[in-house]
């Protein structure tokens, strides 16, 4: 069973009809209170929150939308993660030939961004222009925006769709960086080091540009708000990924003040520019981590313009000690990118990337290992990867080991590692919000082969087998499970 949802309220009251949001009519504060009731929610597998009654506010505001797999899961348009990943197996399945070579598969992933029926659809009339807010008249404290942490520098926007042009070939893209409002009409806008938003700035440097123009969509259909989240490519689109999650082209409309393009059926659009040459403190910032990220210099977004619904809802996020809502959005990505890395490394059997591990701290993956140093072989090449470049520990297992099981993974890494000989390290970018590398942006990583060793490796002792009951006797005891009276 698959769906489809036009816009957020469409996904709120899909929700709704499974039991899966609360209204909330009490009144709560911006100022850490909705935090932390979110924060109970998403770690008790809580439901999503519709604040109907924000202090100083009369915008309602939602958050914990994607806080549980499930949730995950129906924004994107599916029962079941792990069917997206079957999906987009069959779309690379494109190429039938495995004779033909790396070419032919890479050539079948850029096809992802030529399917016409994903495209994205441009509309002249929009929700989110029913209401236009222009130069003086903007006003952000108008948003619900939340401050989340004691020691957070001031309120932030944390689930914004920051969308900006590369100034060079025009490509545009989608990102999700959190925006610490300054003023009524400024913000700050985090994009780190390696994401797409940064690169675009440091081009338009180079350009000696004035500006760069960039709009920020609030509350659009689920897919894609999901989408900017998406570690994609540069090169391609996250509107057509959220056009074929949804299996359908997402409506676009023109921005009224700058040249991009913004959802018709997004809640509020920000739109502006950011000077690239200039910059404030940003932070500190209670982040995914765990930790409070901390002042550093980062562009500064002027807003010339706000347009809306005429009753729009304001969607955010919290994040924190892990796990939180981010979590599951990543663990979407998890599922849809495998098909993508088993393309580049095909003894890959699946991954988790466990919510400790704040995404970039830690990745488990298993294979199927045919010879020598094959595990040593699949880490280098997650390494080289895109973001995966900043994964700080991967860990490899058999092909055997659930990889989602914590439990079986501790057990079989703490067994089967010799420290001398299987652990070893890399040095290379690391995640901005790393705060243990000795210098920020670089450090080392380590990998760790958790496979078995036998022969190949030029072990001469024995590999002991796993303790397992025989099949005969399961089905024995199966049998008779009821007359044993426990």
């Amino acid at each position: 069973m698959t769906w489809k949802f036009k816009d957020l309220r469409e996904y709120i009251a899909f929700l709704e009809t499974k039991g899966e949001l609360r209204r909330i009519t009490t009144p709560v504060s911006t100022e850490l209170e909705i935090t932390e009731i979110t924060d109970r929610m998403v770690k008790s597998g809580g439901p999503a929150l519709l604040f109907e009654n924000v202090e100083g506010h009369s915008m309602p505001l939602l958050i914990n939308a994607f806080g549980t797999i499930q949730r995950s899961a129906w924004a994107l348009g599916v029962e079941n993660l792990d069917e997206l990943t079957v999906r987009v197996r069959e779309l690379l399945g494109m190429v039938k030939e495995p004779h033909k070579g790396l070419m032919s598969k890479l050539k079948a992933l850029g096809q992802l961004a030529h399917i016409a029926s994903f495209q994205p659809k441009m509309v002249k009339n929009a929700p989110c222009q029913e209401v236009v807010v222009t130069g003086d008249d903007v006003d952000l404290s108008t948003l619900p925006v939340l401050t989340c942490w004691p020691d957070d520098a001031g309120p932030f926007i944390t689930l914004p769709l920051v969308i900006s042009r590369d100034p060079v070939t025009g490509v545009r893209n989608i990102g999700i960086y959190r925006m610490q409002v300054y003023d009524r009409n400024t913000t700050g806008m985090h994009w780190q080091t390696h994401k797409v938003g940064a690169h675009h700035q440091r081009l338009a440097q180079e350009g000696n540009l004035e500006r760069l123009e960039v709009a920020v969509a609030l509350g659009a259909d689920p897919a894609t708000m999901w989408a900017g989240s998406a570690p994609l490519p540069p090169d391609l689109d996250e509107y057509v990924l959220a056009g074929f999650l949804r299996e359908e082209g997402v409506e676009l409309v023109k921005c009224k003040t700058v040249d991009l393009e913004v959802p018709a059926h997004a809640e509020i659009i920000l739109e502006g520019y950011v000077n690239p040459n200039e910059s404030r403190p940003e932070g500190p910032f209670g982040d995914h981590t765990g930790y409070y990220s901390p002042a550093e210099e980062y562009p500064v977004f002027h807003v010339t313009a706000m347009t809306r619904r005429k009753e729009p809802i304001y969607p955010t996020t919290m994040v924190g000690r892990p796990p939180t809502e981010d979590y599951f959005m990543g663990k979407a990505s998890e599922r849809l990118f495998l098909p993508a890395i088993q393309m580049m490394l095909p003894e890959v059997v699946d991954m988790n990337m466990p919510a400790e591990g704040a995404f970039h701290n830690l990745v488990i993956v298993s294979i199927k290992k045919e010879y020598r140093g094959q595990a040593q072989k699949v880490v280098h090449g997650l390494w080289g990867m895109g973001l995966l470049a900043l994964s700080k520990t991967i860990v490899v297992v058999d092909a055997n080991v659930d990889v989602q099981n914590a439990s079986e993974v501790a057990w079989r890494v703490t067994n089967n590692l010799d420290p001398q000989y299987d652990i070893f390290f890399a040095s290379g970018p690391m995640d901005d919000l790393d705060h243990a590398s000795i210098m920020a942006g670089v450090g080392s990583k380590v990998g760790i082969d958790a496979t078995t060793k036998g022969p190949l490796e030029g072990r001469e002792r024995d590999w002991p087998p796993d303790i397992l009951m025989s099949d005969e006797i399961k089905a024995l005891v199966d049998q008779k499970w009821e007359q044993y009276g426990i």
